[in-house]
């Protein structure tokens, strides 16, 4: 199966969630089930699911046959080259390839300039009007290559300016940067280009990163601290002829691989193994002359052999363009493709899974707990009722009572719902207080101050680490208030389904375990790429100064801003469950109560009265049971699996 079927029967997988999930939420507003918190989650879930996105990045250094490979694996069915692909540089910036239904086919280019200010490239994303936006004709093979060309251009600027703009300028034929005759350097004219195509996979979700050399474009710090640690896989491209060069070793040891054996979804193309063909050698001296290559690279990157693909782009387009399937065998592009699919759509959607199921199975149990209250509430209510046939009213009013008394040692035991809310109120006010923004910008300016004021490099070095031991440890102070206040509400979850009967469960619970990892990830790219020896000793301090808060803090503060939003959510999610209780409860004492007042007034009602609730427990057990089929029919979704055949199947 090819990576389009693949990724066509996973979004198909993803549309029947989201359609399982749409007729959840409309059920339970049919039902009356629904409430403001439960409304918000499910709304959050399917927006998930319609943005959901798979980041594949491509990332080589130049004239490794990158752009070709990604014409080759996605753009074939346009009869041409969509990408740029020559020899020499071609992707000059990092470029994606997306598809926003909001927006009119183009291309959008951030101005190299850009990277004078301390924006990021997500954060000048929210400002339309700073890219310069090109119309992309989606009709013409060739036009589009036109306008895709555009990713290719540069400006010739001086050397001082270029510096600047964070591009290294070196001697000698080899450098990437230089000095040429007139004084001048040639630089890319752009920061970052997004281009808005409506490609089949792209419609679906897909969104390619195309990356230029990355010891050739200067730092751009999000490429490598965000935007590829967080693409789902990492395809690296080698070229057959050199094999694994110094400055691909370089590259794939600072921004790919790891230390320690294989990394999911990271994979190694060893593309242009039609340099290897060889007509005056046999094919089974080329197979092996091509298997000692992918040996010794597999050896160098310290990877699998399983983990690296020798392919032939080139000879793969043209065979897809020409209907060769013989060429496209010995291109070995079909052996890639299958492994892209067989290791991204399953990790991916198995993320997706996850993720559903724990949102979903909480908003189910709280419909479900909300109706066993329901009932068992009713079915007291017939009970008592039933036992008022043929008494007096005296038994009537000692029944009602009774209930009377009921509903006043519930508003009662009310009082120790009121004193946990103003005690969740203050543990979360101490929760917000260390994980909260204003203490990482108070944490930021003292890290600022003190860095401007040191004088020695190792003050300078002292303080980026103390500004990672300070934000490590705001969030082990926030995990200890979640554990208070998840102890707090499992003792008054117990107490009120003890004392009231309330259905109430088990409150779900939270942890800051990924963040605390992010913030260890963030300072082991810190220690390796600005707080070291060589750093401090070949930079000024204003440099590195510089760096360190447009670099590193802005992807801390990022990190603390999702932080922030999980807490807010689960602080709604685990208060929630009690609130609805509560007042579900307090609804079905004055029900009870009015009844027997009723039929205290008239006793003609009772049977009435048992009748008509009669008629409700039969409702309140058709929704358990209809709750239930579509718990059922979501769990069943869940399971299922994208076969190898590109249809879904029961895992």
């Amino acid at each position: 199966m090819t990576l389009a079927q693949h990724f066509a029967a996973y979004s198909e997988w993803r549309a029947q969630l989201s359609g399982v999930l749409d007729n959840f939420a409309a059920w339970l507003v049919e039902n009356e089930l629904s409430d403001a918190q439960t409304d918000r989650r499910i709304t959050q879930l399917l927006e998930k699911l319609r943005e959901d996105r798979l980041h594949v990045a491509f990332v080589a250094e130049f004239s490794r046959g990158k752009s070709e490979l990604i014409n080759a694996i996605f753009f074939a069915g346009y009869g041409n080259r969509i990408l740029p692909s020559t020899a020499g540089r071609t992707t000059m910036c990092p470029t994606e390839l997306m598809f926003d239904r909001t927006k009119a086919p183009s291309i959008e280019l951030l101005p190299i300039g850009s990277r004078e200010s301390n924006a990021s490239i997500s954060e000048y994303k929210r400002f339309p009007e700073e890219w310069e936006v090109v119309p992309l004709a989606t009709g013409s093979a060739e036009s589009m290559q036109e306008t895709l060309r555009h990713v290719s251009d540069v400006i010739r600027v001086d050397p001082a300016t270029a510096e600047k703009l964070g591009f290294a300028i070196a001697d000698g034929d080899n450098a990437l940067f230089r000095v040429d005759a007139d004084g001048c350097v040639e630089i890319p004219r752009w920061r970052h280009a997004v281009i808005n195509f409506p490609h089949p996979l792209l419609q679906q979700g897909l969104v390619i990163l195309d990356t230029p050399g990355l010891n050739a474009i200067g730092t751009e710090p999000e490429l490598t601290l965000s935007l590829l640690p967080n693409a789902h896989a990492v395809l690296f491209i080698l070229a057959a002829d050199t094999g694994v060069t110094q400055s691909d070793l370089t590259v794939w040891r600072e921004h790919i691989g790891n230390t320690g054996g294989r990394r999911k979804g990271r994979i190694v193309v060893l593309n242009k193994i039609d340099s290897l063909w060889d007509e005056l050698k046999s094919a089974e001296e080329i197979d092996a002359e091509i298997t000692r290559q992918v040996d010794t690279c597999a050896w160098t990157l310290a990877l699998p052999e399983d983990q690296v693909f020798p392919v032939s782009a080139q000879k793969a387009l043209v065979a897809k363009i020409n209907g060769d399937a013989e060429l496209l065998k010995r291109s070995r592009l079909s052996e890639l493709e299958f492994a892209l699919s067989e290791e991204l759509i399953p990790a991916k959607q198995e993320i997706v899974r996850d993720n559903t199921d724990a949102e979903f199975a909480d908003c189910y149990q709280r419909a479900r707990s909300l109706l066993e209250s329901r009932l068992v509430n009713l079915r007291e209510q017939v009970t008592e009722l039933t036992e008022l046939r043929g008494k007096n009213k005296g038994v009537v009013e000692y029944m009602m009572g009774k209930v009377r008394v009921e509903k006043e040692e519930f508003e009662s035991g009310l009082q120790r719902y009121y004193a946990v809310r103003s005690v969740f109120s203050q543990l979360t006010n101490n929760l917000f207080a260390h994980l909260g923004l204003d203490s990482l910008r108070l944490l930021t300016t003292t890290t600022r101050e003190a860095m401007v004021n040191a004088t020695f490099s190792k003050t300078l070095s002292g303080a980026m680490a103390h500004f990672f031991d300070v934000a490590r440890g705001n969030l082990a102070r926030s995990e200890g208030e979640v554990t208070e206040i998840l102890a707090m509400m499992e003792a008054i979850y117990k107490k009120f389904a003890v004392e009231h009967g309330l259905k109430l469960g088990s409150p779900i619970g939270f942890s800051l375990l990924r963040y605390e990892k992010e913030i260890d990830r963030l300072e082991q790219w810190c220690d390796t790429h600005i707080n070291t020896m060589f750093q401090l000793l070949t930079h000024e301090k204003s440099q590195l100064t510089q760096r360190f808060f447009e670099e590193v803090t802005v992807q801390v503060r990022k990190s603390f801003e999702h932080a922030n939003r999980d807490a807010e959510s689960w602080l709604k999610a685990i208060m929630a469950p009690m609130e609805i209780q509560i007042r579900e409860h307090q609804i079905q004492l004055k029900r009870r109560l009015e009844s027997i007042k009723r039929i205290h007034q008239a006793t003609d009602t009772l049977e009435e009265r048992i009748e008509e609730l009669a008629h409700v427990e039969e409702r309140l057990v058709l929704q358990v049971g209809a709750l239930a089929q579509i718990g059922r029919s979501l769990r069943d979704i869940l399971q299922q699996t994208v076969s190898s055949e590109g249809a879904l199947s029961a895992a």
